[in-house]
C-alpha cells in the first residue's frame, strides 16, 4: 500500500448522519486518474449505508489531488463573448436532454454555482439573464472564470463571504462527493438562500449495478478527492438533515462512467484502455452520440451512475 504524499495529512471522520457507529470496509484504492501516491479506504455506515473514504487527506492538504490539469478545470474554460450556438445545436440539445445540466423552469434570479471550475455553466446564466456568482477551489480555474467577466470568490464553501441578498438557485455540479463536511455545506446554502430557494446538484451515483461489479476501477470512484459516495437513499438523507428536501431525481444520460470504467479495468493490459480513461474527460467526447441509446435504456433503470437532483429549501 503506498503512502501519501510527505505534505498530506491524513484524518478520520465518522459518519456525519451518525457519529460514533462502526464502519464497514468496502474497497481500497488509488488515484488512479492523476497517479498522486496514496492508497485510501472506503468505508460504509454500518447504521445508514453511507459510503465515505475514510482516513482521507484533510481539507487544508487535499490539494495535491487537484493538479492544474485536473479534468474539470480544462474542460470548463469559456470567454466573456462565448459564440452564439447555431438552431440545430439547441434543438439537438433539447431533444437529447442528458439530465446532466437539468434545471427547473425558473425565472432569472440570484444564481450561485459552487465549483463553478472555469465558468462555462456559470457564464451560460448569465447570459441567460441570471445574477451570478461562482465559488471555486482552484485559483487557476478560478481567475480563467474572472477573466470571463464572473464574479468567482476563490477557496471553499467554507471561506466565501456572505452573500448580500439571498439565493434564489444554487447549482453544484458533480460537486457534493468532493466536500469535507457536506452536512455544514447544506446549512450555510439554506442559510444563503430564499424561502423555497432550489438546489440542484449532480453526484455519482454508487448504487449503479457498474459500482459492484468495477468496483475499484470503477471510474466515479475517484479516490481520494471524492470523499462521499452517495446512493439515492443516502443523499436524501443528508439533504434532508441539511435543510433540503429532495423534489425529483433525473438518472443522467450519459455513459461516461462505463467507457471510463472499461478503461481502468483494461489499463496496463489492452494498448487503447488509457485513451478509454481520459474520453469522459473531453469536453463533447466523440462516442457520446452514437451511446446516447443505451444511455437513454440504462437511465430508465437507473443504471449509468450518474444522478442529478432537485431539492428545494425548507424551515
Amino acid at each position: 500500500m503506498s503512502s501519501p504524499p510527505p505534505s498530506v495529512q491524513l484524518e478520520s471522520k465518522d459518519c456525519p448522519l451518525h457519529p460514533g457507529a462502526a464502519d464497514e470496509p468496502v474497497l481500497s484504492a488509488g488515484d488512479r486518474l492523476n497517479g498522486v501516491e496514496g492508497e485510501f479506504q472506503v468505508v460504509r455506515c454500518s447504521v445508514c449505508g453511507l459510503l465515505r473514504t475514510n482516513p482521507r487527506p484533510t481539507a487544508s492538504s487535499m490539494g495535491a489531488y487537484y493538479p492544474d490539469h485536473y479534468a474539470p478545470y480544462l474542460g470548463t474554460k469559456t470567454s466573456a463573448h462565448p459564440p452564439a450556438q447555431a438552431a440545430w445545436r439547441r434543438y439537438a440539445r433539447r431533444w437529447a436532454e442528458s439530465n446532466a445540466q437539468r434545471l427547473p423552469a425558473l425565472p432569472p434570479g440570484r444564481v450561485l454555482e459552487l465549483g463553478c471550475a472555469s465558468g462555462a455553466f456559470l457564464r451560460g446564466l448569465v447570459s441567460a439573464g441570471w445574477q451570478g456568482a461562482g465559488i471555486e477551489y482552484s485559483s487557476s480555474a478560478a481567475e480563467n472564470a474572472r477573466q470571463a467577466g464572473l464574479v468567482v470568490h476563490t477557496g471553499s464553501v467554507e471561506t466565501a463571504p456572505e452573500p448580500a441578498v439571498p439565493y434564489d438557485l444554487i447549482v453544484a455540479w458533480m460537486v457534493f462527493e468532493h466536500l469535507h463536511d457536506p452536512l455544514g455545506t447544506l446549512r450555510m446554502l439554506h442559510r444563503w438562500s430564499q424561502p423555497g430557494a432550489w438546489l440542484v446538484l449532480s453526484v455519482p451515483n454508487a448504487a449503479a449495478l457498474e459500482f459492484k461489479l468495477f468496483r475499484q476501477h470503477w471510474y466515479a470512484l475517484q479516490l481520494p478527492t471524492h470523499l462521499y459516495h452517495y446512493t439515492p437513499t443516502t443523499l436524501r438523507a443528508v439533504l434532508e438533515r441539511g435543510g433540503w428536501r429532495m423534489q425529483r431525481m433525473f438518472h443522467q444520460r450519459v455513459l461516461g462512467n462505463l467507457v471510463g470504467s472499461v478503461g481502468l479495468a483494461l489499463e496496463g493490459r489492452v494498448p487503447l484502455a488509457e485513451r478509454l480513461v481520459r474520453l469522459p474527460s473531453t469536453r463533447g467526447w466523440s462516442l457520446r452520440a452514437p451511446l446516447f441509446p443505451l444511455a437513454t435504456l440504462l437511465a430508465t433503470l437507473g443504471q449509468t451512475g450518474r444522478m442529478t437532483i432537485w431539492a428545494r429549501r425548507h424551515a
